[in-house]
């Protein structure tokens, strides 16, 4: 196996500080920046990149079409192929303005790392993805066993998921003091509160229905009352570990900790969903089930762009673009009733509310139609 190249660990730690610092880039996303340049180095037998020529670039394709996926054995799907070439193409962008380098290598030389046009809008198409329904979650709740402190922190997370949307790395990371429950919210600050883009912003509760608040709110009350935890203490503590009677590590109530990642709440999903016998929905999907729901309900442009910042978005248009996307089902119900003259899907309160909520998306564009 080739030795690692000491001055190629040395540019792409510069690289790497400058995507944290001056890209703003998160650890995830220069993570997977890092594993695309050691694919590449690793095609390559870990060359100089100074040494770098364009058909390296070409023969790295090829060889990407010809990789299997380790998991399921099948070629590598066209998203991974893209992302993983758009990270080289921006690398060496990069690396053609830097000093010993820009006299090796041409900024157009980054441009043979691009896919086809046909590749990138297959690698870019989006599609369906599986949505709970209210009713699903529900159920899921209803089957949660809540007998022991760990089965009532699972409960009450996924209860509190549903109600707000929060994303797995804010619920892991929320304090006891955040949420308040008298005025049915949540105080997600960026100070403490692990947000996306660091935002800090406050949640009000949906009207999801069900037992989800009454499940939340007995939560509160056990670590106040019974475990009498302090407001800066986790809202959802991890798991601590003892030794069984076996010698052995095993569960062992609950530790004054935050969880350090999301794997524990995906596992807690996938469990959850499975115990309820139903199909496996990631923690991110109740952002969407509550944005279908705000389809349904919000009647007023005002209403939805409330709905839009309560899930922490500072535009409307990405909660119905990248959320608000009509499940199949629903839109073949919608088209068809079209026809029928049914007024849900087109009376004129309806076309009213359409012609609202598009020129609030155009103002947002700046007047521009798209």
């Amino acid at each position: 196996m080739p030795k690692a190249n000491a001055q190629n660990i040395r540019i792409k730690r510069e690289y790497f500080h400058y995507l944290k610092e001056a890209r703003r880039r998160d650890e995830q996303s220069i993570d997977q920046v890092a594993k695309a340049l050691s694919r590449f180095e690793d095609a390559t037998g870990h060359k100089d990149f100074k040494r770098f020529h364009r058909e390296q670039a070409v023969a790295f394709k090829r060889r990407l079409d010809k990789e299997k996926n380790a998991r399921t054995g099948k070629p590598l799907a066209c998203a991974t192929v893209h992302s993983t070439l758009s990270a080289l193409r921006e690398f060496f962008i990069w690396l053609a303005g830097q000093p010993t380098y820009k006299s090796k290598i041409a900024y157009a030389d980054a441009d043979y790392f691009n896919l086809s046009e046909k590749d990138v809008r297959i690698a870019k198409a989006t599609r369906e993805k599986p949505v709970p329904t209210l009713d699903q979650v529900h159920h899921v709740l209803a089957t949660m066993p809540a007998g022991t402190d760990t089965e009532k922190r699972n409960r009450a997370l996924m209860a509190l998921a549903l109600l707000t949307g929060a994303r797995g790395a804010a619920l892991m990371s929320l304090k006891l003091k955040h949420i308040d429950l008298e005025q049915g919210c949540v105080h997600q600050d960026a100070r403490e509160v692990r947000t996306k883009g660091s935002k800090t912003f406050t949640t009000w509760f949906c009207p999801v229905g069900g037992s989800a608040l009454q499940i939340v709110t007995d939560w509160c009350e056990h670590l106040r009352t019974r475990l009498l935890w302090s407001e800066d203490d986790p809202l959802f503590p991890k798991t601590k570990m003892g030794l069984g009677a076996s010698g052995g590590f095993q569960a062992d109530g609950l530790a004054r900790e935050h969880w350090r990642g999301t794997g524990a709440i995906r596992a807690l999903y996938q469990q959850a969903f499975a115990a309820a016998g139903l199909p496996y929905f990631n923690p991110h999907c109740f952002r969407d089930t509550l944005t279908q729901l705000g389809e349904r309900i919000c009647t007023t442009p005002e209403q939805f762009k409330a709905w839009s910042q309560n899930v922490g978005h500072e535009r409307v248009l990405t909660t119905f673009t990248s959320y608000g996307k009509v499940p199949a089902a629903r839109q073949a119900e919608l088209i068809r009733g079209l026809g029928q003259g049914r007024g849900e899907a087109g009376g004129p309160d309806d076309a009213a509310r359409i012609a609202a909520l598009f020129a609030e998306f155009v103002r947002q564009r700046g007047g521009m139609a798209v």
